[in-house]
Parts: C-alpha cells; sequence; structure tokens
C-alpha cells in the first residue's frame, strides 16, 4: 500500500518549512525511525524520521523548495500486514498502474512520535452508509483506500495563441501558491513552475514579484526541471528562507514595536583577565576553552538577580509586566544560516564550570546549525559577544519578547589612568540595550554599571551573588 507522510508541525506552531537535503531516494528500503530529510523551519533545521518500513516510491517535494504543514512530502510502499483482508468496495476499481494510497493517521503518529505536533489528521477513510426513508442502513460502512490528497494541485488556465475549439494548456498551482500570486498580482499564466511536475511553488512566485521577470523553467542535463531567472548583470539574488526569513522578521518586529534605548560603558578588565587566567589552569576546566565571556555571562547573572525588572517581558495583550524569576541566557551565535539565540535554561542555578560547560555547548551546536527549537525557545535575557569579529561596541536589537540585550566588545590594551597615573590596561566596551517601556535611565544605568563593576573587580561576583 503506498502511503505518503505529511510535514509535521514540528512545534511551535510553525507553519511551513524548507527541504534541506534527503537522506532517501525512490527505491531505497526505509525502517520505522530512519532519518530520512533534513528540513530548515523558521527557527532551526530539523531531522525528520520514517513512520514506516518499506520502500520510497517517490519524493514529492524538492530540495530547496518550501513546504507547508500538513503536505505530503514522500510517498512510500508499506506491505500489507499479514492476514489483512480488504473488503469490496462497490466502485469502479482504479487503472492497473495506481496504487492506493494512505496518509499518516493520528493513531500512527501518536505511536511513532518522537517530535511535538508529529502528523497532521488525516481525512476521513471510511464511508458512511446512507439511510433509506424508514431509516435503516442501506449498506455497511465500508473502508476506502483512493487517495485523498491534502492539498491538491489546481490548474489554472494558461491562454495561449491556441486554434478555435482546441482547450488552452493548464499550468499546476496549489491553493496557497495561487492566493499568494493573486496577493502580489503575479498571472500564473506567465510563469513556468520549478516544482514536481512542473508545478508553480510559492518560490516562482514570490521570485517573479520581486524581479518583475518572468521564471523560466529549463531542462538540466539530467532531464529535471529547474528554475532560471533572468538578473541584471553582476547581481546576485539569494532567497530568504527559513533561519535567516525568520530573523530579518523578527528584527523588525522588535525595532519598531519596542522603544529601545542603549547604553555604552568602558570598562578597565585587567583583574578579570588575570582571574581567567588562573581559572584555565584549574582542573574543573581542563576540558573547556574558557573565554572573558564567561565572566561577562556571570556578571550578567548577578546583576539580574540584583535588579529583577530587567529580566522581564511586556506582554501587549493585558497590558502587564511579565517578571521571570529565572535566567535563560540567550548567546547570539552567527551560524550559517543566519543569527540564531539558542539559551542555555536556568543559568541562574549553575556553577561557573557549569555555565562554561553550557556556553561551550551552545556555542558549537549553534554554529554547527544543529540548535533545536527547544534550544531557541524560552530565553529570557541575552548577551552578544561583538568582540569576537574585533569590533568594540554596538547597539544590540533586542531579542523579541526580552528587555535587555548585552553585548561585550573586544578586549584590548588602552591607555587608562590608575590612582592618577597614565598605565596601559586591558579595556573593553558594554553595550545594553533596554525596552525603555520597562527599565528607564536609571535601572538600565543601575545593571551596566554592576556589570562593569564586577569585570573591573570580579571578587565583587562573590559578594553580590
Amino acid at each position: 500500500m503506498l502511503r505518503e507522510f505529511k510535514l509535521p508541525d514540528v512545534g511551535e506552531g510553525l507553519t511551513e518549512a524548507d527541504i534541506v537535503a534527503w537522506h532517501v531516494k525512490p527505491g531505497d528500503q526505509v525502517e520505522d525511525g530512519q532519518i530520512i530529510v533534513e528540513i530548515e523551519t523558521a527557527k532551526a533545521v530539523v531531522e525528520l524520521p520514517c513512520p514506516w518500513d518499506g520502500t520510497v516510491a517517490r519524493l514529492l517535494a524538492e530540495e530547496g523548495q518550501t513546504v507547508e504543514v500538513g503536505v505530503p512530502i514522500i510517498a512510500v510502499e508499506v506491505g500489507a500486514p499479514d492476514g489483512a483482508e480488504r473488503a469490496p468496495v462497490s466502485a469502479p476499481a482504479p487503472a492497473a498502474s495506481t496504487a492506493p494510497t494512505e496518509s499518516v493517521s493520528d493513531d500512527e503518529a501518536g505511536a511513532h512520535s518522537v517530535l511535538v505536533g508529529y502528523g497532521v489528521k488525516a481525512s476521513a477513510t471510511t464511508r458512511r452508509a446512507r439511510r433509506t426513508a424508514a431509516g435503516r442502513p442501506e449498506t455497511a460502512e465500508v473502508p476506502t483506500t483512493t487517495e485523498v490528497p491534502v492539498e491538491p494541485l489546481e490548474l489554472a488556465t494558461q491562454p495561449r495563441a491556441a486554434e478555435p475549439g482546441v482547450p488552452a494548456a493548464r499550468a499546476l498551482a496549489k491553493p496557497p501558491v495561487r492566493k499568494l500570486a493573486k496577493d502580489l498580482g503575479i498571472s500564473l499564466a506567465e510563469l513556468a513552475g520549478s516544482g514536481p511536475d512542473g508545478s508553480i511553488t510559492r518560490d516562482d512566485v514570490q521570485r517573479a514579484a520581486a524581479t518583475g521577470t518572468e521564471v523560466r523553467s529549463a531542462e538540466s542535463g539530467n532531464g529535471s526541471r529547474t528554475a532560471t531567472l533572468a538578473t541584471a548583470a553582476g547581481e546576485e539574488r539569494i532567497p530568504v528562507r527559513g533561519v535567516r526569513k525568520h530573523m530579518a522578521a523578527a528584527m523588525v518586529s522588535s525595532a519598531f514595536t519596542a522603544p529601545h534605548v542603549t547604553e555604552f560603558l568602558q570598562v578597565d578588565v585587567t583583574e578579570t583577565m588575570a582571574a581567567l587566567r588562573r581559572i584555565r589552569e584549574l582542573p574543573e576546566f581542563a576540558e573547556l576553552r574558557v573565554s572573558p565571556l564567561l565572566f561577562a555571562a556571570r556578571a550578567l547573572l548577578v546583576a539580574v538577580r540584583r535588579h529583577p525588572l530587567v529580566n522581564s517581558s511586556w506582554d501587549e495583550g493585558t497590558q502587564e509586566i511579565v517578571v521571570k524569576h529565572y535566567v535563560n541566557l540567550g548567546i547570539a551565535v552567527a551560524a550559517e544560516r543566519g543569527l540564531i539565540v539558542p539559551n542555555i535554561k536556568n543559568a541562574h542555578e549553575m556553577a561557573l564550570p557549569e555555565l562554561a560547560r553550557g556556553l561551550q555547548a551552545l556555542a558549537e551546536t549553534g554554529r554547527a546549525g544543529k540548535a533545536t527549537p527547544a534550544d531557541l525557545a524560552g530565553g529570557t535575557i541575552t548577551i552578544t559577544n561583538v568582540g569576537v569579529f574585533g569590533v568594540d561596541a554596538g547597539t544590540p536589537i533586542l531579542t523579541p519578547g526580552e528587555t535587555a540585550i548585552l553585548a561585550f566588545g573586544q578586549v584590548k590594551d588602552a591607555p587608562w589612568v590608575v590612582d592618577g597615573q597614565l598605565a596601559v590596561r586591558q579595556a573593553c566596551t558594554l553595550s545594553l540595550s533596554f525596552d525603555h517601556r520597562i527599565v528607564d535611565g536609571e535601572l538600565g544605568s543601575a545593571v551596566l554599571r554592576d556589570v562593569g563593576s564586577m569585570l573591573e573587580d570580579p571578587v565583587r561576583m562573590l559578594a553580590w551573588a
């Protein structure tokens, strides 16, 4: 029996994802739980397992294609269970070349689920018996195995110079794609699709809208159809998808929703750098790459304990400030797919070696693109280390839903006045952006000054913790 696996919601109400890479091809044998595809959501790259044992019949989505949740992405030929019998169906028999199909059901999804929201409710697979005038059932309820596509391709008329009496050619497009084209004022009749069987995809429509040019399909060397886009000489267009698309939307939303204020403070961190060298020699940190960011993170956690309002969020619906009495410390990571902010859960409870391990693990998984949706959800306050890029300071934009973000600049030698004498010290610049609806200038200055004081004298972290 041919079954179709639909793109599941992998968490947080995501509505679509991009196909990054297939791990199987038509004809491959697959097992229940085997990873078959990597998808990129708005937050992370996620691996999806197959829920059945069987043979891959066909791939229903191409690499790079954007697919909505609930749309089939792969068809798998699954053997019928032993002893199973099919009830006769009083309907015309399908053609010999047409195999019956099933979509994954809720019960099966629950049995195999390893992801939040795995599986989408399928259409009914039984026919109700009609009742006679006397109220008795005319026929028994009969199970069916006919294919019920989740989102059938609709046919859009494609006008052409046709002979009288000859029907016009038609272009394949799904309802969401047709709606998108209508909203953008794009005629589907002018496009040739890059999707399966030449269907028009969302990307085809969006590229056409962005350039004002036609997207034509061309034959590649292996006979497959690929989309080509006419652009001006010397220009390159990069589709905005997945993590980068989410990052752009989040930054725009944050910048134009929360009134940002940024304050700066130059700090003498000579004592912190000396303490860092001593810590690196301790056995508890032997396997860790300890950087000045560890001390900046610890200082921020202590400052949050002293000033809890900075670790809060604004609830627009209820017009309330929600103060978080726990700290999920976000660390901004520049990954290949875009900026992401995974967070260390309950960082306020961690000892220094545990915090160092959390920072290292988060940085490694983030840069490798392995951060999960759970890693990226639930942050309460963020720190970004712009110093690793050789930058002194910046005006960081708040992570949506948070009230403050601290930027830690590069540590470098600088002239400094110590006890009335000019000396060469190691210094850096701290930048604190905060939501002025929640944090006023006095509180923001107090938080920044506390972090700076602890980095000038690390002993204060022990006294204030």
